[in-house]
C-alpha cells in the first residue's frame, strides 16, 4: 500500500479493502440470523425473545473490543504510514493482549449480573430458562469472538483481507452445520446453538493464529513492551466506537423494557426478527468502515488530508446506495421474511406493519457511521464520539420512551429513522467544523 497507488485508483482501493471486509462481516451477521432461524424453528418464539433480551451483553463486548482494537489499529496504521514499523508492531501485540484481558474479565463480572437483569425485564419462566442456557455458554464464546475480530483488523492492515474472509466463510459453514446437529438433530435447544457458536469461533481462532505465525509480513506475535500512554491513546481514539456499542446496548435494554411492558413477548420477538435486517445492514456499514479506515489513516498519516476526505465521501456514497438497495429488497419480500422465523400470525402481523418504517433509517445510518469511522481514523475522537453519542443514546433514548407512548408498536418502529435523521444534522455540523479548521 502506497500513497500514489491510493491516489490513482481510489475506488478500486476502497472496494479492494472493503468488499472482503463486508463479506466477512455479513457472514458474521449470517451466523446470528442462522441462530435466529434455528432458535425460532427448534426452540420457539420464546427462544428468539430470550436471545434479544441478552443483546446488551453482546454489545458490551463489542464496545470494549472495538474501543481497544479500532483505536489500536488506527495508531498502528498511522505509524505504518509514517514508516515506523517497529512501533506499529508493538501496538499490534499490545492491542491483542489488552483486548483478550478485558474480554475475559468482562465474562467473570457478567456471570453474576444475570439475575438482576432478568428481574428488571420481568421475563416469563420459559424465556428465563432459554436465556440462561444460551448466555452461560456465550460468556465463553464472546471473548473469543472479540479477539478474532481484533485480529481481523490487523489482517486487513496487512493487506490480506481475503484471508480473513475465507476464515469467516469457514466459521459460518461450521456454525450452521453445528446448529443443525446440536439443535435440530440432538435437540440441545438454546444451549446447543450457543455451543455451535463457541466451537466455530475456536476453529476461526486457530486459523488466525496460523496466519500470524506463517504468513504475516508486518505484524508478528511475540513479546511486547507495554505502554500505558499508547493504551490510553488507543482507548481514547476508539472511544466513539465504545460509546456507540454501549449506547446500542443501553438502548436495546430500553427497547426490551418498553416492549415487554406495553406489548409483551410477541412484541420482543417481532422486534428481534426485524432487528436482524438492521444487524445485517450494520455489518455492511462496519465492513465499509473497517475497509476504508486503514486507507484513511494511512493517507492522513502521510499528510494527504484531502485524499483521506475524498475516501470518506466515496464510501458514504456506497453505503447510501446499499441502504436504498436493502430497503427495496425488503419491500419486495417482507411477507416471506417473517415466515422464515415464526409461524405466529400475531408476530407476523407486527413485522409486516413495521419493517419498512424501521428500514427508512438505512438511508441515513450509513452516512452517520462512516463519518464517525473517518473521525476515528484521523484521530479526532471528540467528533466521532459526538456522532456516536447522538445516534446511539441521547436522541434514540428520547424516542424510545416517547414514541411508543404516543403510537404504540408503530412508535417502536419510528424510533430508529427519527434518530438517524436528527443525527445527520449533527454529522453535517462536525464536517462543516472540520472544513473551517482545514481552510
Amino acid at each position: 500500500m502506497d500513497l500514489e497507488q491510493i491516489r490513482s485508483s481510489r475506488t478500486t482501493m476502497i472496494l479492494r479493502f472493503s468488499v472482503p471486509s463486508i463479506i466477512a462481516m455479513m457472514l458474521t451477521a449470517f451466523i446470528t440470523i442462522a441462530d435466529g432461524y434455528f432458535m425460532g424453528n427448534y426452540v420457539g418464539k420464546e427462544g428468539i425473545a430470550a436471545v434479544n433480551l441478552g443483546l446488551p451483553i453482546i454489545y458490551l463486548y463489542l464496545g470494549v473490543g472495538l474501543m481497544v482494537s479500532i483505536g489500536g489499529a488506527a495508531i498502528a496504521g498511522m505509524s505504518l504510514g509514517s514508516g515506523d514499523r517497529e512501533k506499529c508492531n508493538q501496538i499490534f501485540r499490545q492491542t491483542i493482549a489488552v483486548t483478550a484481558c478485558f474480554s475475559v474479565l468482562l465474562s467473570c463480572i457478567l456471570f453474576f449480573c444475570f439475575p438482576p437483569m432478568l428481574s428488571i425485564l420481568r421475563a416469563d419462566d420459559r424465556v428465563i430458562t432459554h436465556f440462561r442456557e444460551y448466555y452461560q455458554i456465550m460468556l465463553l464464546e464472546l471473548p473469543v469472538m472479540v479477539v478474532n475480530s481484533s485480529f481481523g483488523m490487523f489482517i486487513r492492515g496487512e493487506g490480506s483481507p481475503r484471508y480473513y474472509m475465507k476464515v469467516s466463510i469457514l466459521s459460518v459453514v461450521l456454525n450452521i452445520l453445528l446448529d443443525y446437529l446440536l439443535a435440530g438433530y440432538f435437540y440441545r435447544g438454546a444451549a446447543g446453538i450457543a455451543a455451535a457458536s463457541l466451537l466455530s469461533e475456536l476453529v476461526c481462532l486457530l486459523c488466525i493464529l496460523y496466519y500470524f505465525r506463517k504468513k504475516a509480513h508486518i505484524y508478528h506475535l511475540g513479546k511486547f513492551r507495554f505502554s500505558g500512554e499508547a493504551c490510553v491513546q488507543a482507548m481514547l481514539n476508539g472511544s466513539s466506537e465504545f460509546i456507540g456499542e454501549i449506547s446500542t446496548g443501553i438502548t436495546m435494554f430500553a427497547y426490551n423494557f418498553v416492549i415487554m411492558r406495553r406489548i409483551g413477548t410477541d412484541g420482543v420477538t417481532a422486534f428481534t426478527i426485524v432487528g436482524y435486517t438492521a444487524y445485517a445492514f450494520n455489518m455492511i456499514i462496519v465492513g465499509f468502515g473497517q475497509g476504508a479506515s486503514p486507507l484513511i489513516s494511512f493517507c492522513y498519516g502521510a499528510e494527504d488530508k484531502a485524499l483521506a476526505a475524498d475516501i470518506r465521501k466515496k464510501t458514504n456514497r456506497y453505503v447510501f446506495g446499499a441502504g436504498a438497495a436493502a430497503f427495496l429488497l425488503m419491500a419486495a419480500g417482507a411477507d416471506g421474511y417473517s415466515s422464515l422465523f415464526v409461524q405466529n400470525e400475531q408476530v407476523s402481523g407486527m413485522i409486516r406493519s413495521g419493517i419498512l418504517i424501521f428500514m427508512t433509517s438505512f438511508f441515513f445510518s450509513g452516512i452517520n457511521a462512516i463519518t464517525s469511522f473517518y473521525f476515528t481514523a484521523t484521530g479526532k475522537a471528540f467528533e466521532s464520539a459526538l456522532i456516536s453519542f447522538s445516534r446511539g443514546l441521547v436522541v434514540l433514548m428520547a424516542c424510545i420512551f416517547t414514541l411508543p407512548v404516543l403510537f404504540g408498536m408503530t412508535g417502536v418502529w419510528m424510533a430508529a429513522p427519527v434518530t438517524e435523521g436528527v443525527t445527520l444534522a449533527v454529522t453535517a455540523g462536525c464536517l462543516y467544523r472540520e472544513a473551517l479548521r482545514e481552510a
